[in-house]
């Protein structure tokens, strides 16, 4: 993710910290200073907070763990002021391994707190209330506190919280993964509103508000994911590549890639030489390579590699993710060792768009068909 420190690489999996996290670390700093004017308060709210998104590392660790354990990596963990974020490669497809995988995060912070609550009970460091805990508790009992509070927020059943997937993949059983989604981001979209509203007008806290908007939009991306993906299932890149395309040479002056762009609707060019497919010269890298070098530079010094080819007969939902994880784009198709087509998202897009009309024409003529008929 931009804008993000790499703390580490542990388990196979890099650790990030968006520079945002700072903000909330002097944030936190300031507020207990101004509270108690103690300079040595405010840094032990900064080592709780610390103390807390440990805490959250460790949940991700969860998911991220129990993915492995059905051939899913992780390409890394980045924690954000409103948490973490283990970005899977994908999501399990299999509803059983889903469930597994979101439960596996709150499951940690239950060990986390049944762990502090021994310690505790051990040493008598309990509080005699929960009141008490939150007003005056220790380190330990009030990082037990917070570890409850993460499990009892992540099981609500909302998209992008666990609960949300917990929900979906135990619908998927009977109902499918694509009306299983829609249900669960339904539920969550509604919860969110309630939050939203409780929020602004009865706890009046503007961040709880934030964290509304932030479960709206996270429930209505993940339908749109998943019908995306849905609609994919059957396809091929070949019935969603470009195939009619110019291909540039990577000895090309930038210049004839102006008059390419400009003379037609295409904007990314693959790129060859004698030895075959080469790269992708994208409208970014064209416009990059003519500030830098300007017109006579060649293709081949502002293309970019980091865009493999796809294949002709591949899956789409696989190329499509393969995309993603790239930060690509687009991509050029090949077949029996030339360039056949140029997938882009743009066209993914579009094929996909009109799959779903197709869809609904056809659920349109179904309900026709199972219509009354008229009597004679």
């Amino acid at each position: 993710m931009r804008g993000s420190l790499k703390l580490g690489r542990f388990a196979g999996i890099d650790v990030f910290v968006h520079w945002t996290f700072a903000i909330l670390l002097a944030w936190i700093f300031l507020l207990r200073w101004s509270e108690s004017r103690d300079v040595v308060a405010a840094f032990g709210g900064v080592v709780f907070l610390l103390a807390i998104f440990g805490c959250v590392v460790l949940h991700e660790f969860g998911h991220a763990l129990t993915a492995r354990r059905y051939g899913i990596m992780t390409r890394d963990i980045t924690l954000l002021p409103i948490g973490g974020l283990a970005r899977l490669e994908r999501m399990p497809e299999n509803p059983w391994h889903e469930f597994w995988v979101a439960l596996a995060g709150p499951a940690v912070n239950v060990v986390i707190a049944l762990a502090a609550y021994i310690v505790l009970r051990i040493t008598g460091g309990l509080s005699p209330d929960i009141e008490s805990a939150l007003r005056e508790g220790g380190f330990l009992e009030q990082l037990m506190l917070v570890n409850v509070i993460l499990v009892a927020f992540n099981l609500l059943p909302a998209f992008p919280m666990d609960g949300g997937r917990v929900l979906r993949a135990v619908l998927a059983v009977p109902l499918g993964r694509r009306r299983a989604t829609r249900i669960a981001a339904g539920i969550g979209q509604m919860m969110a509103v309630v939050f939203g509203l409780f929020g602004l007008f009865v706890a009046q806290n503007p961040f709880m508000l934030f964290i509304a908007i932030f479960v709206f939009i996270g429930a209505q991306a993940e339908a749109r994911q998943v019908g995306m993906t849905s609609l994919m299932q059957g396809m091929t890149v070949r019935d969603a590549m470009l195939t009619r395309f110019r291909v540039l040479s990577a000895s090309d002056p930038l210049a004839t890639a102006v008059d390419e762009l400009l003379a037609g609707s295409q904007q990314d060019f693959p790129v060859v030489d004698e030895s075959g497919i080469v790269g992708v010269l994208r409208r970014q890298d064209l416009v990059k390579g003519l500030a830098e070098h300007g017109k006579q530079a060649t293709v081949g010094s502002a293309m970019t590699r980091v865009c493999p080819a796809v294949d002709s007969a591949q899956p789409l939902q696989q190329a499509f993710e393969q995309l993603q994880s790239q930060g690509c784009t687009v991509a050029p198709v090949m077949e029996s060792g030339r360039v056949v087509g140029l997938l882009t998202m743009e066209n993914i897009g579009e094929r996909v768009m009109v799959a779903s009309a197709l869809e609904t024409e056809g659920q349109r003529a179904r309900g026709e068909a199972r219509g009354p008929k008229a009597e004679g």
